[in-house]
């Protein structure tokens, strides 16, 4: 029983990504023609294909090319020049082979559009189906088809519609995730009489890691958090979610025993997560009565604080990070605010934004974009710093951006 040579080919040669070989396929194959607009008007309205580049050249030359609805090889229009050997050829080609799973409904429909055909569709000794048919300038094509082509083609377009319908759910279920993430930044600010703030978090994906919280202690007390968890994505999104679950609902030991508070969230965390997830964070309580501010720095970035006489004290690390050990303590540190002084609280994605010249952005660039904008409200503050990391670092966001800035107000 013999085999025809397009189905030995195409079994022998199958297109795949599991492939060893380095991939190959046909890309463009000239077509040589007398007019490029006309057959272009040919190809596009009568056969149905796409329209790829249309350029014209200084050199007075012009590239037309087209392609079928695949768009897998594109067919370049070439008008050689007169009294040259590739002007011989035009009307020479016999051999280009175009596949469809339905011939006789190819052949209906172009036909109706003025398409000139050899003959109707035949059968073939090798099970399939083919005709002939001619562009304007007399080059040959063949439109053929089998069953086996038919069943490959509904597959491949199983297979896409498939991977169409696993992205689609993908991105909707990374726009759910979104907007439940959103809801666990803070929602409301307690109002306080000595201090002004205001916190903003723009992730690089739909979702992130960064976290940022303000806690209502009572007692004239809020509690101001920053944190970055470990990994990426929908993987540190998850984290972030564990920590502000634990953080909320162990807060209500916050206020009278803060140490007492971290050790419990780091013992959640570490039996919640992976062995290597972890988190950076920074809890401080502030007296609104006081302006006194106790803290804890757990492995976080310092804050810095800005002091109405400009000068600068950073709030240093107390402890290691979350969530890595079972048996973890911390130490706190307090401090006095004093009207006029800013604080500001920052994730990595803040000072390791970079530029094209791979400079980072940096600690001192942001206190100095602090010391500028010192004048103005917390969120006036926020959006200035913003904007200059996004002036300095302009390309594709690589990095959760998150930003506390807190204002010490009064006499």
């Amino acid at each position: 029983m013999g085999i025809s040579p397009l189905q030995d080919g195409r079994e022998r040669y199958a297109s795949g990504v599991d492939r060893q070989d380095p991939y190959l396929r046909v890309l463009c194959v000239n077509i040589f023609v007398r007019d490029q607009d006309r057959s272009l008007r040919f190809y596009v309205d009568q056969l149905g294909f796409g329209l790829v580049i249309d350029e014209s050249y200084e050199s007075g030359s012009r590239w037309v090319a087209v392609a079928p609805p695949d768009g897998n090889t594109v067919l370049a229009l070439v008008t050689p020049k007169r009294k040259s050997e590739e002007y011989k050829l035009i009307g020479h080609c016999r051999n280009a082979v175009l596949v469809t799973e339905d011939v006789m409904a190819k052949f209906d429909e172009w036909q109706r559009r003025g398409v000139r055909f050899h003959h109707p569709p035949q059968t073939t000794l090798w099970g399939g189906i083919f005709t002939r048919f001619e562009d304007l300038d007399g080059n040959v094509f063949s439109l053929v088809g089998k069953d086996d082509f038919v069943r490959e083609i509904e597959a491949e377009r199983r297979v896409a519609a498939e991977k169409l319908e696993a992205e689609r759910r993908m991105a909707q279920e990374l726009h759910i995730a979104k907007q439940v993430q959103a809801r666990l930044f803070p929602q409301t600010l307690p109002q306080l009489k000595t201090l002004e703030y205001a916190g903003i978090c723009m992730q690089a994906r739909q979702v992130g890691g960064d976290y940022y919280d303000f806690l209502n202690l009572g007692r004239e007390r809020l509690g101001l958090v920053i944190g970055d968890t470990s990994g990426k994505g929908i993987g540190a999104a998850l984290l972030m979610a564990n920590l502000q679950a634990n953080l909320r609902s162990q807060s209500a030991i916050a206020l009278e025993q803060p140490q007492r508070f971290l050790r419990s969230v780091n013992q959640l965390f570490y039996e919640n997560t992976t062995d290597s997830a972890y988190a950076t964070l920074f809890f401080a309580e502030y007296d609104d009565e006081a302006r006194r501010l106790r803290y804890v720095n757990c492995g976080h970035y310092p804050p810095v604080l800005l002091r109405s006489d400009n000068t600068l004290e950073r709030l240093d690390s107390t402890s290691t990070v979350l969530g890595l050990f079972r048996e973890w303590d911390c130490l706190v540190a307090d401090l006095q605010l004093f009207p006029g002084d800013t604080l500001a609280l920052y994730t990595d994605g803040i000072t390791d934004s970079f530029n094209d010249g791979g400079e980072d952005f940096g600690d001192e660039r942001l206190i100095e974009a602090l010391r500028r904008h010192r004048e103005l409200p917390s969120r006036s503050i926020l959006a200035a710093v913003v904007e200059e990391v996004r002036q300095f670092s302009p390309h594709e966001q690589h990095d959760d951006i998150t930003l506390i800035v807190a204002k010490c107000t009064g006499n």
